[in-house]
């Protein structure tokens, strides 16, 4: 048995980008950036209103108010601008801005004369209401880090500077095999000792929501052909991994670890230092993916996913390790030394606005509706088995994409 950091650092060794695809920025939400973005535009392009009004120019009379102004024009956004000896220009916003207007005077700050001239209610600032080309981006800035996830606000800047599409990482393949004959599909009536499938659709919702795609799900029972079968189909598919749930134990059903020896799969370990999720085993087959053999019961099948495999998918997706996040423990927890523990519960902010983990109280690894009630994982180290109140521990989002929740005190 070994430890956890060293279960994960022997699943990532050698892990890298899967790969990279370009796709339309209108199917890049959520995509992972395969490269950094550097922008060949200047943003604003061009000097433009910020408000509707006139424009004045720099070289005319002072603009004080009660001074006097002719209006040469209306500019339009989308106009060219007039490149004449006038001094005033009714401008709208984002209307280009002609070479010589030094500022931008709004509707509210002017009154009109009946012949076509206005008269200034305040003094006029250098410079105000104006956005100067380049203010926002210039030609050659970075914008976005490889690694980085794509959301709307991303997309938005994307567009902006006339990005239509984008090189994203490609979605690592994923494929789920479920072991146990008393396991049956839900909505399937239930045989005397059956359980319901409930790491299945688990997994389908975690692997998208890590970035994944699931392209292969069969459940296999106890039945080692049937098993090998379903590794087959999938490599078929082209996976990069491959996930199992169950039968990995030493129980006289647990077959997985001699399947994976009669298909001379490279073993990386079998079993760690943590709970839940101790009889953990991962190989990498003989044809290339890796394979890891998640222990059946729902939190540790959850676990065993959010802290062995979300690594490695992020690594598959080009990304940076995941920041690190301590907050103070709300009560002190105790546990077995020597495991890492993973716990779920939630983040509460009290009355001053000082978040806090507080571990929930039901943590068995068969109860489901404590962990749908929860909000985040928290992990406590393996070498004490008391935490005190008001340890820092850290905290982790549900999915390694997405940080960690909270909720009002």
């Amino acid at each position: 048995m070994i430890g956890y950091h060293e279960a994960v650092a022997r699943l990532l060794e050698g892990a890298a980008r899967c790969g990279e695809e370009r796709v339309a920025l209108g199917r890049a939400a959520g995509r992972i950036l395969a490269g950094d973005i550097v922008s060949t535009l200047a943003l604003p392009a061009f000097d433009n209103a910020a408000m509707d009004g006139v424009a004045l120019a720099g070289d005319g009379p002072a603009a004080r108010a009660g001074s006097c102004w002719e209006v040469a024009s209306w500019i339009a956004a989308g106009d060219v601008p007039p490149q004449d000896d006038a001094h005033a220009w009714e401008v709208m916003t984002g209307a280009a801005l002609p070479t010589r207007a030094a500022t931008v005077v709004p509707l509210e700050g002017i009154e009109r004369l009946p012949d076509a001239r206005v008269r200034l209610r305040d003094d006029a600032s250098p410079g105000a209401h104006i956005r100067r080309r380049g203010e926002d981006v210039r030609e050659g800035d970075a914008l976005l880090a490889s690694g980085t996830m794509l959301h709307a606000a991303q997309l938005m800047l994307l567009a902006g500077v006339g990005q239509s599409e984008v090189a994203v990482a490609r979605r690592p393949r994923v494929a789920v095999l479920a072991t146990g004959r008393e396991v049956v599909a839900s909505g399937q009536a239930l045989p005397p000792g059956g359980i319901h499938d409930a790491t299945s659709p688990y997994l389908a919702a975690a692997i998208a929501a890590a970035g994944a795609e699931l392209v292969h799900h069969a459940r296999v029972g106890d039945d080692v052909p049937t098993f090998q079968s379903a590794i087959d189909a999938a490599l078929a598919l082209g996976v990069d991994l491959v996930l199992s749930t169950g039968a990995v134990s030493k129980g006289c059903h647990d077959f997985v670890p001699a399947a994976l020896a009669a298909r001379d799969a490279e073993r990386r370990f079998h079993g760690l230092a943590m709970r839940p999720g101790k009889p953990l085993l991962a190989a990498r087959l003989r044809e290339g993916p890796v394979f890891v053999g998640l222990p059946g019961n729902p939190l540790s099948t959850a676990v065993g996913f959010r802290f062995l495999v979300e690594p490695l998918l992020r690594a598959w997706l080009g990304m940076p390790l995941e920041t690190e996040r301590r907050l103070p423990l709300s009560a002190t927890c105790e546990k077995r030394a020597g495991l890492h523990a993973v716990l779920h519960g939630h983040l509460r902010c009290d009355g001053e606005g000082r978040l806090h983990a507080c571990v929930a109280e039901a943590q068995a690894s068969f109860r489901l509706l404590p962990f749908a009630q929860s909000s985040v994982w928290i992990s406590l180290p393996a070498d004490a088995a008391r935490i005190e109140a008001g340890t820092r521990v850290q905290v982790h989002g549900h999915s390694h994409l997405h940080p960690p929740g909270w909720l009002p005190a």
